[in-house]
């Protein structure tokens, strides 16, 4: 029926090579088999890069060519800063399990050790950083999802006041 209906797309004729006297009606055709155990070819292990030299392309230089962006740069960092917000997340919550005393028993531990108002600034810093600058590339994010500040030099100029931004934050939240 599939070779009636081929025949009748196609607008050939096809015809079926059968032995004289074998089968007279082509739907019920058929041959015979010989199925030969065939030994697998042993698998050779090479890496990428040890087949590429065997086959004499040249090792791609990856990121060595490439020029440092601020996009690129801000978007790896925006990465980072998330990983670290999580970091702070998996630590507090564990800690709030697992510490024996509450958050302001530390905080008192923390006061006794007489650091300078620099250092604590520094250290103050250098926690709140990383929400800020999230903060304030994300919200650059949704800038970009309404479908603005795309073109090139728009794109430039809201990454170098979204670290301008992050920075004064951080410092605010630095300063309390």
């Amino acid at each position: 029926m599939a070779l009636h209906f081929t025949r009748a797309l196609c607008g050939k004729k096809l015809a079926l090579q059968l032995a004289p006297g074998r089968f007279s009606n082509p739907l019920i055709a058929s041959r015979s088999i010989v199925l030969k155990s065939v030994e697998p070819k042993a698998e050779v292990l090479e890496n990428h890069d040890e087949k590429n030299m065997k086959i004499g392309r040249p090792m791609s230089p990856h990121l060595t060519i490439y020029k440092y962006q601020i996009t690129s740069v801000l978007s790896i960092t925006h990465r980072m800063t998330g990983m670290a917000l999580a970091g702070y997340m998996a630590a507090f919550g564990i800690g709030a399990l697992v510490c024996p005393h509450d958050f302001s028993y530390y905080i008192d531990v923390v006061e006794s050790w007489k650091l300078s108002a620099p250092t604590l600034i520094a250290a103050k810093f250098i926690l709140a950083y990383p929400f800020t600058y999230h903060l304030a590339n994300g919200c650059r994010h949704l800038l970009w999802d309404t479908g603005k500040f795309l073109k090139v030099k728009d794109v430039y100029t809201t990454g170098y006041t979204m670290l301008a931004v992050s920075a004064v934050l951080a410092a605010i939240l630095a300063a309390m």
